[in-house]
């Protein structure tokens, strides 16, 4: 979808950074390069980071280290495991912060997501909180212990991508700092446990969401020439 690294100019004034949406799956970036590729108001790349932490930091790091990509806002996507009792696979997490062992990393635009989420995927839950990070698949009681924390959902990519975004590059991490979100599906959750992707109704629900995102991606997109406060 839109183009690779390195074919993308830098934003100019007045113009809408580019964006990098990175995913550590092949069938996460199949689902979101599928989606409705229109209304992007700049150029968009969806980048497989690989999982885990160690590969999401070293792919994330050498996009935004390309002169092309330094300035682009960045979302990690995908799926993820919700913590919260209720949860169902289709379900939506939009972070207010992602936490890992090396820090917490705020997110910009939470609420316009949330809305843009709601029209792009009606009927879905959106929830909203703290996004806890991993580097391994967290289940039974590991999942109580994260929860008591107040995270709401767990994956193995997004606090690193994230922490690397905002630490990549020139943008520093004041008031002008990168812009960074992050968005998930919920493929597995404590009443829902997933074994493999794909082979159940909950990972093809899953998929079916995360192609429907795009629009809300744009929208928060958009929303970066409008002043920040």
């Amino acid at each position: 979808m839109g183009r690779e690294p390195g074919q993308g100019p830098a934003s100019r004034p007045g113009t809408a950074p580019p964006l990098l949406i990175a995913c550590a799956l092949g069938i996460e970036r199949f689902a979101l390069r599928s989606g409705d590729r229109g209304g992007a108001p700049g150029p968009v790349t969806v980048v497989r980071t690989g999982m885990g932490p160690a590969h999401a930091r070293r792919t994330v790091a050498r996009v935004l280290g390309e002169e092309r990509w330094a300035d682009a806002a960045v979302i990690a996507s995908g799926f993820c495991a919700g913590l919260a009792p209720g949860m169902h696979p289709g379900d939506l997490i939009v972070a207010e912060e992602t936490r890992g062992p090396d820090g917490t990393t705020p997110c910009v635009g939470t609420e316009l997501l949330v809305k843009a989420l709601v029209r792009a995927v009606p009927g879905r839950t959106v929830h909203t909180g703290p996004l806890s990070g991993s580097d391994h698949v967290v289940r039974g009681p590991e999942r109580a212990a994260l929860r008591a924390t107040g995270a709401i959902a767990v994956d193995m990519e997004s606090a690193t991508t994230l922490l690397t975004a905002r630490e990549a590059g020139r943008l520093g991490s004041g008031p002008d700092a990168r812009p960074v979100a992050a968005v998930r599906v919920v493929v597995d959750a404590p009443e829902h446990e997933l074994v493999r992707i794909g082979t159940v109704r909950g990972g093809i629900s899953a998929f079916r969401v995360l192609r429907a995102v795009l629009p809300a991606f744009f929208e928060w997109h958009r929303s970066l020439l409008l002043p920040r406060r």
